[in-house]
């Protein structure tokens, strides 16, 4: 269970792959970790609760082999610091448009000498982890995912890259899309150019381009693979499933 691979798997530019937790539920955790799934995206940012809902969840995750990704509310150490004393592997941080803001994420997701994290995991101990292992090695296996969901962040991508420690950028396609003025249209020509263009700016850098699919559709994942993407949210489990029996059910009728 300790440590997860998902870093070294990063590092080696492997391909990831994730779903979005459908509900804050043990038999929906333990079900949708059954799945050929290297994270699951655990979201406190848009959903109505924050880590204190987890519970055991990040554990059962990690005993099934997946990285629990934990996606906080916000660039906020004390929101990052209790995502990873939960259970987290990784930690997506939104909305980072800046080279400090990066530089402060990564001060906030690790240990010293390398950030400012306080030491007092919790998870460990509900797990059956050896405590100080943990805390003396993690940095081997934290991974911090910062989102890239603005035109001015992306302006500002050459300045983010100089920052270090952080381990994948995820674009965000909504937000980006509010930002060029062209909201909700998630496949049009302005989207699509920024989406090709970070993927094609991180070639090389050992940084992992990351976003979602916006359809259920996988002529669309291929293509961003081609273009660069190694880090997929795959949607939820959920979505699939209502599409899948939409589509039985028209058949039928």
């Amino acid at each position: 269970m300790y440590p997860n691979p998902l870093k070294q798997k990063m590092k080696k530019g492997e391909l990831i792959l994730g779903v979005a937790l459908d509900e804050v539920s043990v038999g929906v955790t333990t079900a949708t970790c059954k799945l050929d799934i290297d994270f699951l995206w655990m979201d406190t940012e848009h959903r109505p609760y924050g880590t204190e809902a987890m519970t055991m969840l990040p554990i059962i995750a990690r005993r099934a082999g997946v990285a629990p990704l934990i996606r906080v509310a916000w660039n906020d150490p004390a929101l990052i610091k209790k995502a990873y004393d939960v259970g987290a592997v990784a930690v997506m941080v939104p909305q980072v448009t800046t080279a400090e803001e990066a530089a402060k994420a990564v001060e906030y997701a690790f240990y010293p000498p390398k950030g400012q994290r306080g030491v007092a995991p919790n998870w460990p101990r509900l797990a059956g982890e050896d405590y100080i292992n943990v805390v003396q090695t993690s940095v081997e296996e934290t991974v911090l995912i910062l989102q890239i969901e603005s035109k001015e962040a992306y302006e500002n991508l050459d300045e983010i890259l100089k920052v270090p420690g952080f381990d994948g950028l995820f674009l965000g396609p909504m937000d980006m899309s509010a930002s060029l003025g062209v909201i909700g249209e998630l496949n049009g020509p302005e989207v699509r150019e920024v989406q090709k263009g970070l993927a094609e700016r991180l070639k090389g850098t050992g940084i992992a381009a990351a976003t979602l699919l916006n359809n259920l559709d996988m002529d669309e994942a291929r293509e961003k693979i081609g273009w660069g993407y190694n880090f997929f949210s795959m949607s939820t489990p959920l979505n699939w499933g209502i599409n899948t029996l939409n589509q039985n059910l028209k058949s039928l009728r």
